[in-house]
C-alpha cells in the first residue's frame, strides 16, 4: 500500500488488486460514517486505487491512513441488482468460447449464469468494470483495437466484463449486445451501473 497526496484536497491509496480496493473502501466508508474522516466529500474506487477527495488536510489524513491495517475479505455493502437483457451474438463469441474450452452455448451459460459486481467506473461515462468471472476465464485484450465499437456492445477482457455506453474505439472481445442505456444525464442516477452494484446478464433473442 502506498499513499500519495493529489492536488490540494485529495489522497490516493495505491493497492495491489480489487480485493484490497474493496477492503480499503469498506474501511474508509465506515470511518467516514463514524466521523473519523471529517470534510471527506467522496470515496472513489479504481482498479488498484481508492481516492479520497474533499479533504481539508490531506497530509494529516495520509499520516493517519499509514497506521491502518486493513485485512482482505471485507467489502462495501452490495448495491442493487441490475439485470441486462443481452443478445449473445458478438463477433468474438466463438473465439471466446474456444479459449474457455466451451461451445458457444456453454460460454453464454457461463457468462449469463455468473453474478457479477461493478468494481469501479471509468474510460467513459457509464462504463462499469464488472468482476466475478473466475481466473481461468481471463483473456488478454485484442492485439489490435477496433476503431469503433457500437454502443451497447457487451465485451470481456482481462478479469472484466463491460458494456460500451457510447460508440468508441475498443480492444475488448465482443460477445453480445444490449439495448440498455448505460448513461443518461436526465435520470436521478445517470449511470445505470454504479460501483458496488450487482449485475446479471439475461439472454434474450435477437
Amino acid at each position: 500500500m502506498r499513499l500519495r497526496e493529489v492536488g490540494a484536497r485529495a489522497v490516493l491509496v495505491e493497492l495491489g488488486d480489487v480485493d484490497e480496493v474493496w477492503a480499503w473502501q469498506a474501511a474508509l466508508v465506515a470511518a467516514r460514517d463514524e466521523g473519523r474522516l471529517p470534510t471527506l466529500d467522496e470515496i472513489v474506487p479504481g482498479a488498484r486505487t481508492v481516492l479520497l477527495d474533499g479533504l481539508e488536510s490531506p497530509a494529516v489524513v495520509a499520516a493517519e491512513l499509514a497506521t491502518w491495517e486493513v485485512a482482505r475479505g471485507e467489502s462495501p455493502a452490495a448495491g442493487p441488482l441490475v439485470e441486462i437483457p443481452t443478445v449473445y451474438d458478438g463477433q468474438d463469441l466463438p473465439w471466446v468460447a474456444e479459449q474457455w474450452g466451451l461451445d458457444v452455448d456453454g460460454a453464454v451459460a457461463e457468462h449469463s449464469g455468473t453474478d457479477l459486481r461493478a468494481a469501479f467506473c471509468g474510460f467513459a461515462p457509464g462504463f462499469a468494470y464488472l468482476v466475478g468471472l473466475p481466473p481461468p476465464r481471463r483473456l488478454p485484450r485484442r492485439a489490435t483495437p477496433r476503431p469503433r465499437v457500437p454502443a451497447g456492445a457487451v465485451a470481456v477482457a482481462g478479469e472484466y466484463t463491460a458494456i460500451y455506453p457510447t460508440p468508441s474505439p475498443g480492444g475488448w472481445h465482443l460477445i453480445g449486445r444490449t439495448d440498455a442505456v448505460l448513461w443518461d444525464p436526465g435520470r436521478p442516477r445517470p449511470a445505470l451501473i454504479a460501483p458496488g452494484d450487482r449485475v446479471r446478464f439475461v439472454p434474450v433473442g435477437p
